[in-house]
């Protein structure tokens, strides 16, 4: 067996111990070591990788970010800012024909903004939100679709741990990809609103109707609001500024979050170390992930198999967008089976260079934060389509009367406002580019 026949049986071994439930990131550790050892004939190469690998990975200045950016949504949290944020957008939005799941949605993306996270915004939302749409007579499987669906704010959003993550890997700005983020991000948002207006039109059982509160109440929860504000204008505005770098603003958002939430009462006792080891163990586990996806990419560069792709693709004379919406349908398949910071480890090393050999009208640059964006928004998709995506999932254990079927009714409304966001950015890369090319 060559090299590239064994380089293309890993990924079925792959699945095989992913599909068995061996954690993800041991399953492509596994692999990739187990891999090195065949392709080199011994164990020499793989154990210095091991060596090598291990402290290039978590000494990387870059990654650093990861949590800085964890720590920063754990204090928003303890901050009292999600539930700040659910009330002052409640308070404006809830007197409409499904306000309260319009307000969860705006809420879950101002939480992305200071969070980072996908299932970390699904999680603090649904806490937040889930009552109070009980309350007033939200349909059981509409509100978890709702939360499930706003939860991906979380990872589009700037400032976004998933980007972090392939900017990394595509050797792109970090910076230049939040910038990126920011269009795609407002019309997710923008999309899901609709999508819950279209809903409770369909099915006018499904949402109850909340009284308008006073004009002055409205504007008093708004100066709420304001941490949150600040905090999202110093660490964006300040990374844009030039006054600090990606990971620079990451710690001093993790620092202004943190002062209030302690100014709140939020790190009092026992909640401040409780923050530090909960960011402790969700980084630990990604940059588990992180060694295990490095140490099989590793591999594959031995076996020659994205490069031989890439080559084989440009070859065969397909045409380039056809090969794009292929590839994006692989991620949507893939979304059902795996979380999105190991589908992004997985493919992009694999994907990127295939892409990258074909012309779709940009520059190398525009491509790379073209496909990163749009890649992002597929993997989303992944995180709520049924049967296994992970934020209905999350949500469903908050509310365990709810039979996650009705879920999986519901959220697929959503997943057609993402599948039509797509087309139009798949269609219109100008949309996506359109601040990068402003303030490059």
């Amino acid at each position: 067996m060559s090299n590239f026949d064994l380089g293309l049986l890993s990924f079925p071994i792959l699945m095989l111990l992913i599909f068995l439930r061996m954690p993800i990131g041991l399953a492509m550790f596994t692999v990739g070591f187990g891999g090195m050892y065949y392709v080199t004939g011994g164990t020499v190469v793989a154990l210095a990788r091991l060596k090598s690998e291990t402290f290039s990975t978590f000494s990387s200045y870059s990654l650093s970010i990861v949590p800085m950016f964890l720590l920063m949504g754990q204090f928003a949290t303890l901050g009292g800012m999600s539930q700040a944020l659910f009330k002052a957008a409640e308070n404006w939005l809830g007197h409409l024909r499904g306000g309260v799941a319009m307000a969860a949605i705006g809420a879950c993306a101002g939480f992305g903004a200071i969070c980072g996270s996908s299932l970390a915004t699904a999680a603090t939302m649904g806490q937040v939100a889930l009552p109070e749409m009980k309350r007033y007579g939200y349909s059981g499987g509409f509100s978890s679709a709702t939360l499930a669906a706003g939860g991906t704010l979380g990872i589009l959003i700037p400032p976004s741990v998933i980007l972090v993550i392939y900017a990394i890997l595509a050797e792109q700005n970090i910076a230049k990809l939040f910038l990126a983020a920011f269009i795609p991000g407002i019309l997710a948002a923008i999309g899901y609103m609709i999508t819950v207006s279209i809903y409770v039109r369909l099915n006018p059982d499904a949402a109850g109707v909340r009284p308008p509160v006073p004009m002055a109440e409205r504007f008093r929860s708004m100066i709420d609001v304001l941490p949150v504000l600040v905090v999202f204008l110093v660490v964006v505005g300040g990374i844009y500024a030039g006054l600090f770098t990606p990971t620079e603003g990451a710690a001093v958002g993790a620092a202004g979050t943190g002062l209030i939430a302690w100014v709140n009462g939020g790190l009092r006792g026992r909640a401040w170390l409780d923050s530090f080891f909960a960011t402790a163990k969700s980084t630990a586990m990604i940059f588990f992930i992180v060694l295990g996806a490095a140490f099989y990419n590793g591999f594959l560069a031995l076996t020659q198999v994205p490069q031989e792709l890439a080559t084989w693709v440009v070859e065969q004379g397909y045409n380039p967008w056809l090969v794009l919406v292929m590839i994006l349908a692989l991620y949507l398949v893939f979304g059902c089976l795996m979380d999105s910071l190991s589908m992004i480890l997985l493919t992009i090393p694999i994907f990127f260079p295939i892409v990258s050999a074909l012309d779709f009208g940009l520059s190398s640059e525009e491509f790379a934060i073209w496909f990163g964006i749009i890649v992002l928004i597929v993997v989303e998709v992944g995180l709520i389509t049924p049967p296994v995506g992970m934020n209905l999932f999350v949500i469903n254990s908050m509310d365990r009367e709810t039979p996650i079927v009705k879920t999986y009714g519901a959220v697929m409304y959503f997943v057609g406002s993402d599948l039509v966001r797509v087309a139009i950015l798949v269609l219109f890369p100008g949309i996506t580019l359109f601040l990068l090319r402003i303030f490059s």
